[in-house]
């Protein structure tokens, strides 16, 4: 296995699966994608991943030279090789990946980590993160996701499920989550979080807004940045509202590790100071007074595709 120059990464996301080859340097040596909506049987995802990533292979005269495949997904259980119940996935309850990925790519080592851990890694080996021994990485996708890392090392807990951060409680009586609950973080402070946000605020309120030239159904996080660096005030305070709310449960995670930086990674950093001003406001003033001016705020500073890739491809080795 050792002679074997290339890892497999796979980055499993609600809506996109982004894969890549990489090697032990962490040189991406070439990347594809395909959708993860869409495909209610795993085995029917399977078969088209298959199909995507074997013509990567080929192309790259990478045959043979593949030492194992990682994987980075929701719910991703590393001790047990399955997906437990992701909320934004539709695979059913504990999908054992590791060994159906293994059995249809011939019989290569597969091992699995939350998607978050994934990109937690990535950035612990390769990003902002490098050298730090206790730090958070929290992820702004389709959902919010996070990794934590305490005295150089990731929290998996007992069951391998630790770390569901993007699963805290924010507002008992908040908004319904794909994982049941009400109020959990990723309904505020995820893309679709945003879109929620922006869809209730247009009902509340009677400003005219760029947006409400939109489709409410097919507004997107995108739609609402665009929006709010043309003036649009109201939406401006979506933003306001998502970064108060992000700052906030930033500050209450704090008490719980003390970590030297939370390094923020995902689409939705994308809106830049729309969102980090007042997030910093908000974890400034909701932080725990011996903790004042400790914890940094960093923004990833790998790329976004590459940081789980890269994450979950060092699990192969």
């Amino acid at each position: 296995m050792n002679s074997k120059p290339y890892a497999i990464g796979i980055d499993i996301g609600g809506t996109n699966t982004v894969f890549g080859i990489v090697d032990r340097t962490g040189k991406v040596i070439a990347k594809g994608s395909i959708k993860t909506k869409g495909y209610s049987d795993f085995n029917e995802y399977l078969d088209r991943l298959y199909v995507a990533l074997s013509s990567l292979i080929k192309e790259n005269n990478a045959e043979g030279r593949i030492a194992g495949i990682g994987i980075g997904a929701p719910g991703a259980n590393y001790h047990t090789g399955e997906i437990v119940n992701a909320a934004n996935l539709n695979w059913g309850e504990n999908l054992p990946i590791a060994s159906l990925v293994s059995e249809k790519f011939g019989g290569l080592p597969v091992t699995v980590t939350n998607d978050a851990n994934a990109a937690t890694m990535g950035e612990m080996v390769y990003g902002a993160a490098k050298g730090m021994k206790d730090f958070m990485m929290i992820t702004l996708g389709t959902g919010v996701g996070s990794g934590v890392v305490s005295n150089g090392q990731l929290v998996y807990g007992h069951d391998g499920l630790a770390g569901e951060l993007g699963h805290v409680v924010v507002d008992r009586n908040g908004r319904k989550c794909g994982c049941g609950r009400k109020g959990c973080l990723e309904t505020y402070c995820s893309s679709t979080g945003v879109v929620r946000t922006a869809r209730e605020f247009l009902q509340r309120d009677s400003r005219p807004s760029l947006l409400r030239k939109l489709d409410p159904e097919t507004i997107t996080s995108k739609d609402v940045y665009d929006a709010a660096m043309e003036g649009d005030e109201l939406a401006k305070e979506v933003f306001d509202f998502t970064g108060d709310m992000l700052g906030a449960a930033l500050a209450d995670f704090t008490a719980f590790s003390s970590p030297e930086a939370f390094i923020l990674f995902g689409g939705l950093m994308r809106s830049g100071d729309l969102l980090m001003n007042p997030l910093k406001r908000s974890f400034d003033e909701n932080l725990l007074f011996i903790y004042k001016e400790k914890p940094e705020i960093l923004v990833s500073s790998l790329n976004e595709d590459d940081g789980a890739v890269l994450g979950a491809s060092a699990l192969a080795w």
